[in-house]
């Protein structure tokens, strides 16, 4: 329940309940993902939420849960005849598993029927059983990226379109849609981290009351789940209640031309892309007009809708984190607030006014509440920008030792300048980065069975369909010709006389499909004396910089193992979550001996453990150093330690007079030789190129 929980012992629950509210009273602001660390109680309160929706009523019968007093007129099971029965029952909770399928999603041809009775048949999918309640996808950034654009496709079209198998069907698909990720596992793409409406950044408190509050409640709700629930039934019940009122004031609820230039002009002075957030951030700002019991939007609307719709929309690249200057967002609607509607009867003096008998104030004065103070209009309150730094729309984009980045023009030297302008690093002195460039495509060889991503071939569930085959074990997508073909020549000697197939087990023909597969790409990074001047580690970080950014495109896992001194040292296990290889990477300090064969040991022994957790997921070795080992180990020995598994060696190795190292090392290896000069070779090509068109 809602209202059980302690808000203040998780930073940013405030904005959780409020922006589930705000989609609660209007559907179209978009849903809402939760980010944040696990056992912040972000499942609790998604799942809470479904019980404060209002109940719906249906159409009796119906798979698509039709309102009978507008039911759809494309409705599958349609169409429904007025004064047909209807039912009365709770706004459902649909939960979307990480592992289900695209039929499991949107529904698809009823096998069953088609093949025993002869007729076609469709059987619906998640989409249908969430219309006009809630579809919640927990850790949605482990959902495969096509699942993904299709539940966010039917979000905001409010209908699921399916075409597939001989069936074309369309249905209402209206859902209040919530997503809930751990950064730490992987982030999701821009363009589909774009189509949430709202976001919200959670974590757990650090204040020891708080913190046992969260226990005491539990311990309480465990002793006694009736009587504990009674307790807070009235809190609940007017919580409920708010958002049925807040549902039918929408309706009523006016933007004037002010509030929509004000928010236009926010947009655009936070540079985020095309104009989803412009539509977002005013259906979300009549939300809460219609949610704080007013009738025309106001500033304070404005201010609470894009505190949480723009947050996630201003990063310019995977690695910057989600966040919002919100001293520039006062700034901005301070200079284009303008003065009041004087017909606006939510005034101060009006009677929908914070002083007026609407809704605007707290619940029952219980925790509830969500008036100005809770709901996040003030920007001093902490928010999603709370731990983020403060920087102006117009900023350049940052580099990964937090300075600004250089120019696309400037190369790896925007950051050091010119070379020998500046001493080598001291040891253990972290080097910062330049701008990431383009890297060519680095694949594994033959085709695997691992995750969908978009680097190796790979037979997938998902993709283009090659062929058909029997089945290896459980059948795993019916290849329905095929397995007609297979049966079609014994139904005689099978005795059929009614109009069905008469199938037998060795009938049954599954679909082979080539796709592409992620993979895991573990870093190996010479991080020793040998590389630590200044300007070369800034070149070598700006390289695996870029390899990083361009496996978090290609949806692969990545690990960081470096060496220097006396030992190697696994900076980051294997991780969906590219941005902590980068964080990794900004404090990499360098200096000292070069271990090369404790490296590469290390290496194999990450990988080892990496095949019994996910053997499917064919890994891919990118070893970056200049060759040297003027440290402990047998090179040879340990390389023997590698052989079978996919590499790439970058060579970084420069000046006039080069001892070949690396060459022989990635023979040895039988990888892939790519000198450091080649990677930032094409990313200044490609850089020219741009700057040509």
């Amino acid at each position: 329940m809602i209202a059980t929980y302690p808000f203040s012992a998780v930073v940013g629950l405030d904005d959780l309940k409020l922006a589930l509210v705000l989609n609660a009273v209007s559907p179209r602001v978009g849903g809402v993902l939760v980010r944040g660390e696990k056992g912040t109680a972000k499942s609790t309160i998604v799942r809470a939420l479904a019980a404060q929706l209002p109940p719906v009523e249906a159409v009796t019968g119906c798979r698509f849960a039709c309102d009978p007093a507008a039911p759809d007129p494309a409705c599958p099971d349609g169409p429904h005849e007025p004064g047909e029965q209807r039912l009365r029952r709770p706004a459902a909770l649909v939960e979307l598993p990480v592992g289900a399928s695209e039929d499991r999603l949107v529904g698809a041809l009823d096998v069953e029927r088609a093949l025993t009775e002869g007729v076609k048949a469709f059987q619906p999918g998640l989409l249908a059983a969430a219309h006009r309640g809630v579809l919640y996808v927990d850790e949605v950034n482990l959902l495969h990226d096509h699942l993904v654009d299709l539940l966010l496709d039917a979000a905001a079209l409010g209908t699921c379109y399916v075409e597939r198998e001989t069936v074309s069907v369309r249905h209402a698909a209206r859902f209040l849609l919530v997503g809930t990720m751990n950064p730490e596992e992987g982030e999701l793409r821009p363009q589909l981290l774009d189509r949430f409406g709202l976001t919200v950044e959670v974590r757990a408190s650090r204040d020891p009351g708080e913190r046992a509050e969260v226990v005491r409640r539990r311990l309480a709700f465990e002793a006694g789940p009736e009587e504990f629930a009674g307790r807070w039934a009235a809190e609940e019940s007017a919580l409920a209640g708010r958002i049925a009122r807040a549902r039918d004031r929408l309706r009523g609820v006016r933007l004037p031309d002010a509030r929509l230039r004000q928010i236009a002009t926010v947009c655009a002075a936070f540079e985020v892309d095309g104009l989803r957030a412009d539509l977002v951030t005013a259906s979300a700002a009549m939300a809460h007009a219609a949610w704080q019991g007013r009738q025309v939007v106001t500033t304070d609307d404005v201010r609470a809708a894009a505190r949480l719709s723009l947050p996630h929309r201003r990063r310019r690249d995977p690695f910057d984190a989600p966040g919002l200057d919100e001293e520039l967002l006062e700034r901005l609607l301070e200079e284009t607030s303008g003065p009041d509607d004087p017909d606006d009867p939510d005034g101060p003096n009006g009677p929908n006014g914070p002083d007026g008998p609407g809704d605007g104030g707290p619940v029952g004065g219980g925790p509830d509440g969500l008036g100005p103070g809770d709901g996040g209009s003030s920007g001093e309150s902490a928010g999603l920008g709370s731990e983020t730094s403060r920087e102006d729309a117009g900023s350049r984009p940052q580099g990964v030792d937090g300075q600004a980045a250089g120019t696309a023009e400037a190369g790896p030297q925007a950051v050091d300048g010119p070379a020998g302008s500046r001493p080598a690093a001291p040891a253990g002195r972290p080097a910062g980065a330049a701008e990431p460039y383009r890297v060519p495509l680095l694949q594994v060889p033959g085709l695997g069975e691992g995750a969908a991503g978009r680097r190796s071939r790979a037979r997938s569930a998902h993709g283009r369909v090659t062929g058909a085959r029997r089945p290896r074990g459980r059948l795993h997508g019916l290849h329905l010709t095929a397995t007609i073909l297979a049966a079609a020549p014994h139904q005689r000697t099978r005795g059929r006389t009614g109009p069905g197939l008469l199938l037998r087990a060795d009938d049954l023909r599954e679909v082979v499909r080539e796709g592409r597969e992620g993979n895991l790409v573990l870093f190996v990074v010479d991080a020793s004396g040998s590389m630590a001047a200044r300007r070369r580690m800034t070149a070598v970080k700006t390289a695996v910089l870029s390899l990083l950014l361009d496996a978090y495109q290609r949806r692969d896992k990545v690990g960081l193992v470096t060496f220097r001194g006396a030992a190697a040292e696994v900076v980051l296990p294997p991780t969906s979550s590219v941005e902590a290889g980068a964080a990794r990477l900004r404090s990499l300090p360098t200096g000292g001996r070069t271990p090369l064969a404790a490296g590469l040991a290390k290496a194999a022994d990450v990988l080892r453990v990496e095949r019994v957790r996910d053997p499917a997921r064919r890994p891919l070795l990118v070893l970056v150093t200049d060759g040297r080992a003027t440290a402990g180990g047998d090179v040879e020995r340990a390389a023997g330690l590698l052989d079978g598994t996919a590499s790439v060696v970058v060579d970084c190795e420069s000046g006039p007079v080069r001892l070949g190292l690396a060459v022989r090392l990635a023979a040895r290896l039988r990888a892939r030789l790519l000198p450091l000069d080649a990677l930032s070779d094409l990313g200044s090509a490609v850089r020219d190129y741009r700057k040509a068109v």
